[in-house]
């Protein structure tokens, strides 16, 4: 069994695109931050739409900008990488400028609104993984990715402070948090610009061989589909079981999701480098029955009804947030692992089209399953995520393959 390697802060940041780099990390999380969780409040309160419009619109936006995610990938693959980062910030630039020229009434600008902010969104991530697949390798990589990951939720965190405590100035107070989320933006784009990172590939092109993924990692793609639900247990699952089942108070709820930003923040680089000296596979599929442990535990909280029930679901929360913890520190590490060199930005769009997937999904299996009570709902995600823990673990990977890419010079810088 190998050591755990010593991850110096230093390289971490170096390893992660430098220091300009991680500033923009945090300015561009703190902007989604600020605007994230109150775009349906801009929606109604200041737009004057209707609950359901405004959620029907943020949905739909959200899946078509999936659609964006292919080409993504293809640019990525002729060697653009800083560019790529900058485009997904700068997109949602155009997102906030059309929110805050929309006249009220008019759903579709909204609409379109949202989109720019969601192609920004679903870009993002396979532009960042491969980023730091440029400038890092190995455990140095899946450090640098979880270090990204701690990072940007410290920025959302932050940002949803800041905008909680924006909420008591009404309309014109969420006009304005939605331009200096604009600005947040901006800022984050010129700064990722400024890195000029590009790989550069040996081939001109990939293979039509390489162009489809190996079964390998349609499986990988399809578990991590289920995988993801666990990134909406805290938002989604947990208020509504707290709310409607057992009746407690929001605090509940609000404690929980603090508790669960905090815990990422902290622990995702420690744990992600301690797991470092296991199989990325192995410890992905780890992650899986952690998570399936934890929806067994909420099962068993609720049974205990108003009054123990809210405490124990908040100490089996702890159990659920380790259990994501895991899962992020290694599913997108094995994605990077696993792809060939002239194909990495395709396998990282393939990867986040079944994150935004699963993402977009979840809300509305979710509260299917709870209308239908506590059993059906964390019965049903415990069986599907060992079923798919189990179809990842079962997996065989093919030898190492040598890089298609030369690192660039002064890469990261």
């Amino acid at each position: 069994m190998a050591t755990t390697p010593k991850i110096q802060p230093r390289a971490l940041v170096r390893a992660s695109g430098g220091p300009r780099y991680a500033v923009a990390l945090a300015v561009d999380a703190l902007g989604t931050g600020l605007l994230r969780p109150f775009l349906l409040l801009y929606g109604v309160a200041v737009l004057k739409l209707s609950v359901s419009a405004t959620g029907i619109a943020m949905t739909a936006s959200s899946v078509v900008a999936l659609v964006c995610m292919p080409a993504v990938g293809r640019w990525l693959d002729r060697g653009a990488r800083s560019t790529v980062v900058a485009a997904s910030m700068l997109v949602r630039v155009l997102g906030v400028a059309l929110l805050l020229t929309t006249p009220a009434g008019h759903s579709w600008l909204f609409m379109a609104a949202a989109l720019f902010l969601g192609i920004g969104n679903q870009s993002w991530p396979a532009a960042h993984a491969a980023l730091v697949a440029t400038v890092a390798h190995g455990r140095e990589r899946d450090a640098a990715l979880a270090g990204g990951r701690a990072l940007r939720n410290a920025g959302l965190g932050a940002g949803g402070l800041l905008a909680t405590a924006c909420l008591t100035g009404g309309t014109t107070a969420l006009q304005a948090l939605a331009a200096v989320t604009g600005l947040a933006y901006l800022t984050a784009a010129a700064l990722a610009w400024s890195v000029h990172l590009r790989a550069y590939p040996a081939v001109a092109a990939a293979k039509d061989r390489d162009d489809e993924p190996a079964p390998r990692m349609r499986v990988l793609l399809a578990a991590n589909v289920i995988y993801v639900f666990c990134l909406n247990i805290p938002e989604i699952a947990l208020p509504l079981v707290l709310v409607t089942q057992l009746h407690a108070s929001p605090v509940w709820s609000g404690a929980i999701f603090v508790a669960n930003t905090v815990l990422v923040v902290t622990l995702q680089v420690p744990v992600t480098v301690f797991m470092s000296r296991f199989a990325r596979r192995t410890v992905l599929a780890l992650s899986g029955v952690v998570l399936a442990a934890s929806y067994l535990g909420f099962l068993a909280a609720t049974s205990l009804g108003h009054g123990w029930g809210a405490p124990a679901v908040a100490v089996v929360s702890v159990v659920c947030t380790i259990g994501e913890i895991i899962y992020a520190g290694s599913a997108t590490a094995l994605v990077t692992a696993l792809a060939p060199a002239h194909g990495l930005g395709r396998s990282l769009a393939r990867f986040q089209l079944s994150t935004g997937f699963g993402l977009a999904v979840s809300p509305v299996i979710v509260t299917a399953l709870a209308s239908r009570g506590s059993a059906a709902l964390w019965g049903s995600l415990a069986a599907v995520t060992l079923l798919s823990a189990s179809a990842v673990a079962t997996e065989k990977d093919r030898g190492p393959r040598p890089s298609d890419y030369r690192r660039p010079a002064g890469a990261g810088a």
